[in-house]
């Protein structure tokens, strides 16, 4: 028995894909200060997926690509940059994709998008960061005396303490953006496909139980059919 749904039920596969496809990015605040360099952060697990391309561009980030891109780079070579003044300063070896404005100044504050293209169907890693550029802080003369008398002992920097210091910048970079990805807009969103697919389950079970109902008249009805038929020859003596 083929089961046939009515053809509006084909599209809520699509819009559950779409509302996916949204909660999959998150959104990261960034403050810059004029004429300093700010660096806006974005990784991805280079240990279990390789060296990826990625792409950094203005605005949010598309279904596909990056909108006005600004930077873009193919398995760890830059295949475009539209400024030097946008640098990758850290480790991309290492799945640190991060973007560093060299100078900032006012009109670099916006809404800026980074795409990592993972393999596999819908698994590309998007990240939005608003950054907000800032008056540089003046400090007092007063508080660079009082920096100035006090010195604190450093510890010889060894490639370990470089490692583990890497290892802590990119810990920090997941957690906010895991942080970022709990917001409550992605927390609604989250809500929403949930109930979404409770529903969509309510109804794939109610149209399966009135097609059976359905169909189990019309098997009666046939059997008795049969029987009649077989009732109405003669039995041969």
């Amino acid at each position: 028995m083929v089961i046939q749904y009515p053809a509006h039920m084909f599209g809520l596969p699509i819009l559950f894909l779409l509302i996916l496809i949204q909660v999959s990015s998150c959104t990261i605040k960034v403050t810059g200060y004029i004429g300093q360099d700010v660096t806006l952060p974005c990784a991805y697990d280079a240990q279990s997926n390789g060296v990826l391309s990625f792409c950094w561009g203005l605005g949010r980030v598309p279904r596909s690509k990056c909108a006005d891109t600004i930077l873009s780079s193919e398995y760890g070579e830059v295949t475009y940059r539209e400024s030097s003044r946008y640098q990758l300063l850290s480790q991309v070896e290492q799945g640190n994709v991060s973007l560093t404005i060299l100078n900032a100044q006012r009109s670099d504050a916006g809404i800026y998008g980074c795409r990592v293209e993972i393999p596999g169907l819908f698994n590309d890693q998007k990240s939005n960061i608003n950054l907000i550029m800032e008056e540089e802080r003046v400090i007092s003369h007063e508080m660079e005396a009082t920096d100035a008398t006090v010195t604190t002992p450093q510890s010889p920097t060894s490639p370990m303490n470089l490692v583990n210091d890497e290892h802590s910048k990119y810990v920090r970079s997941s957690q906010g953006n895991f942080k970022a990805f709990l917001g409550e807009e992605n927390i609604g969103r989250i809500a929403a496909i949930f109930l979404f697919t409770i529903i969509l389950i309510l109804i794939l079970i109610f149209r399966r139980n009135v097609l059976m109902r359905r169909t189990k008249p019309l098997q009666l009805h046939t059997c008795t059919v049969v029987e009649n038929m077989y009732d109405t020859i003669p039995m041969a003596k």
